[in-house]
């Protein structure tokens, strides 16, 4: 295996809960609930689901838009601060590594989103190749991330790997040619993750080298 391609949201940093849970917190705020099912729709996509849209039709009154969306990112951004590196993360780029295998990033997130929180945390560096929203026409569960990264490293689809936590991720990973191994968050481990190659429960289940060697045909 020559490249290892990470998603950021909720694989890197658990930033996925927090959206949610901002969302649902303003949403309780105006006596309705954000269905779980409702907001699966847009995990590891983008521009799905609107739920400024969304609370305005279910209160039946006009809701400023800017104004919620003020609110959802200083309540997320306080949220995300809150969250380390999530477990098994460090190690598994410490051994990539230290095995000479090129890393990259594909995030159906915007770059400046993504290159921000990496940087903050001391990850960006880490990277030979990141690809955002930015750079592609469609995010997944589109290819064309994974396509870009390919096409950004000189890699070949079958010496990649993707790392993903949602449906979404996945079916852009396969489609794009890749093995694929699935590791869920806390609210993606409620989907259907079964088109992944391998599922794990966290990044800290296996060592790289084991990770790898279950990939093989």
């Amino acid at each position: 295996m020559k490249l290892i391609v990470f998603d950021f949201d909720g694989l890197i940093l658990d930033t996925e809960v927090p959206v949610y849970d901002a969302w649902q917190e303003l949403y309780v705020e105006h006596g309705q609930h954000l269905p779980f099912e409702k907001w699966a729709e847009c995990i590891g996509t983008a521009d799905v689901f609107d739920p400024c849209a969304d609370l305005a039709e279910r209160v039946g009154r006009a809701l400023d838009p800017a104004a919620l969306q003020h609110r959802h990112r200083l309540r997320t951004d306080g949220l995300i601060t809150a969250q380390r590196v999530l477990p098994g993360v460090v190690e598994r780029l410490d051994e990539a590594a230290a095995m000479g295998i090129t890393l990259g990033v594909a995030s159906s997130s915007s770059r400046a989103w993504v290159e921000g929180h990496l940087e903050r945390l001391g990850l960006l560096e880490r990277f030979h190749a990141v690809r955002c929203a930015d750079d592609v026409p469609q995010v997944k569960p589109d290819p064309a991330l994974y396509r870009a990264v390919l096409d950004a490293t000189g890699v070949r689809a079958a010496d990649a790997v993707a790392l993903e936590d949602s449906p979404n991720g996945v079916l852009a990973a396969k489609r794009a040619g890749l093995a694929c191994v699935a590791v869920p968050n806390a609210l993606t481990a409620r989907l259907d993750l079964r088109h992944a190659d391998l599922l794990l429960g966290s990044l800290a289940e296996l060592p790289l080298a084991e990770l790898l060697t279950r990939l093989r045909p």
